[in-house]
């Protein structure tokens, strides 16, 4: 799960022809061309740190003043001093989870569960899991994630950490973190096999300009591999084994030249994961259920003191949070007067008591008062749009798109499930579909029906709208959802 650098990386070619006396880092691997990213850098940091901000409230992360945690910064400051290009602005942290994982944000943190500390046999094997997920920073490829997601109209149930939605009371907050009443989750840290390939190659290259054993890198992948099988450990679903990974990984290692006495473990590594053995650490259900925020051992904010996290922040996994509140028939605004709402690609109709959050790629998010909260969009409804590899221009093309659609809902979002049939319609003479789908409710014990609306837009690309209520206000608020599809018009 890392990330790539800027443009601007030295080519070490270049540099020797320059008479530059620093030792080429990588053999074979070269860093890749950017990719096609729609996130600058700045952006790329401003909204990872939005994201890790909600990891401190979601999952309990240990203090920086803790020994393991210092100890984790001290080693991840050693990594981050070789890799090529731009100097992203890296920190570590700890959670307090026994699964054998890390994962890196866009931007530069980057968190390492207790159980891949217990799991490391050595400091280099530590040290390879982190330079791993150092690297999918250093190439970007959680942005570019999200930039294919985007120019597919995958919009990852809007866990995408770019598109941030303000409305006037803060309701929404992010849509890194709400969702549309629906699992919002980190999706975007999921690599392709490809990324995970380069983050290998270029992780072994950082540990063995940093000093460590490189062969530390395969073998964490190897060990844990024999004690929990592919399957066994959250590491291999987040990082998906790209096929012969040992012989390319050691194919590349063998390219390099040998260093004298690299490190392999130390000391303070056999100290620290001796601390980790007996801290307490979670489970996943744990972590969800939310004991851990009443301990008083957990930092609520980075660099902050261990402290009692309020219940209300949102909680770890899935939708998080408290459940929100069910709404009477007057706050709905059923009667309420129609207003126009003109976008960047659409405009539509929306009751006036309403609230509008825009987006910064283009969806927007029309709200009833206290209809979303920390625990996501619970009634509402959201506008974005998908363009596909093929123009969209007749009923049978609309109904994969429309398929593509919802099954990218289903299998983002735990328990969501389509009930009932693609119907066939129009939207102001284009063409459209629509189905409705059901699934848990931010509202506590309650399901919830959303209907996806996909139209058809002249340019060949598929506006939708996924219009969202507790199962129980759904018959109630229909006409309303009619009303504004129907309202509903391309620019």
């Amino acid at each position: 799960m890392f990330r790539s650098g800027s443009p601007a990386r030295m080519i070490w070619a270049v540099a020797l022809a320059l008479g530059c006396a620093t030792q080429a880092a990588w053999a074979r691997f070269q860093v890749p061309p950017p990719c096609k990213n729609a996130f600058s850098v700045q952006q790329e940091q401003t909204e990872g740190a939005k994201v890790a901000a909600e990891i401190f409230k979601q999952m309990p992360v240990m203090p920086d003043n803790s020994p393991v945690s210092q100890y984790i910064r001290q080693l991840g400051a050693k990594l981050v001093a070789v890799p090529p290009g731009y100097r992203w602005p890296f920190n570590f942290h700890v959670v307090a989870s026994d699964e054998i994982n890390a994962f890196a944000l866009p931007g530069g943190a980057m968190f390492v569960n207790l159980g891949a500390i217990r799991a490391a046999e050595t400091e280099s094997q530590l040290a390879g899991v982190m330079a791993h997920e150092l690297s999918h920073v250093v190439m970007r490829h959680s942005t570019c994630n999200m930039t294919k997601q985007q120019s597919v109209g995958t919009w990852a149930a809007l866990g995408q950490i770019g598109a941030a939605i303000a409305l006037g009371n803060g309701a929404l907050g992010s849509l890194a973190t709400q969702g549309i009443g629906m699992a919002a989750g980190l999706g975007f840290l999921r690599m392709s096999r490809d990324y995970e390939k380069q983050a290998d190659l270029l992780g072994a290259g950082i540990l063995y300009d940093a000093g460590f054993d490189p062969r530390g890198l395969p073998q964490f992948f190897e060990t844990i591999q024999a004690k929990y099988g592919e399957g066994g450990a959250q590491l291999f679903s987040d990082h998906p084994n790209p096929g012969n990974r040992m012989q390319y990984v050691n194919a590349e290692i063998a390219s390099l030249p040998r260093k004298p006495n690299p490190t392999v473990t130390s000391p303070a590594f056999v100290q620290a994961r001796a601390l980790a053995t007996k801290e307490k650490a979670y489970n996943a259900k744990e972590i969800q259920a939310g004991a851990w925020r009443q301990t008083g051992k957990y930092a609520l904010v980075s660099g902050g003191p261990a402290q009692v996290i309020p219940a209300t922040a949102s909680s770890g996994g899935g939708r998080g949070g408290a459940a929100a509140a069910r709404l009477s028939r007057e706050a709905l605004g059923l009667n309420d007067r129609m207003i126009f709402y003109n976008g960047q690609a659409f405009s539509i109709s929306y009751p006036e008591s309403w609230q509008k959050g825009e987006a910064q790629n283009g969806s927007v998010a029309f709200v009833p008062p206290n209809g979303a909260g920390q625990s996501g969009i619970a009634y509402g409804a959201i506008v974005d749009g998908a363009r596909f590899k093929s123009a969209v221009t007749d009923e049978n093309q609309l109904t994969q798109a429309t398929n593509a659609i919802a099954n990218q809902m289903i299998q983002q979002n735990n328990g969501l499930q389509q009930a009932g049939s693609i119907t066939s319609m129009t939207v102001n003479g284009q063409l459209a579909n629509a189905i409705e789908l059901k699934g848990p409710s931010p509202v506590a014990s309650t399901a919830e029906r959303d209907l996806l609306v996909t139209i058809a837009r002249p340019d060949g690309a598929v506006n939708f709208i996924v219009f969202v209520a507790p199962e129980p206000d759904y018959p109630s608020l229909k006409p309303v959802f009619s009303s504004m599809a129907q309202s509903f018009r391309v620019r």
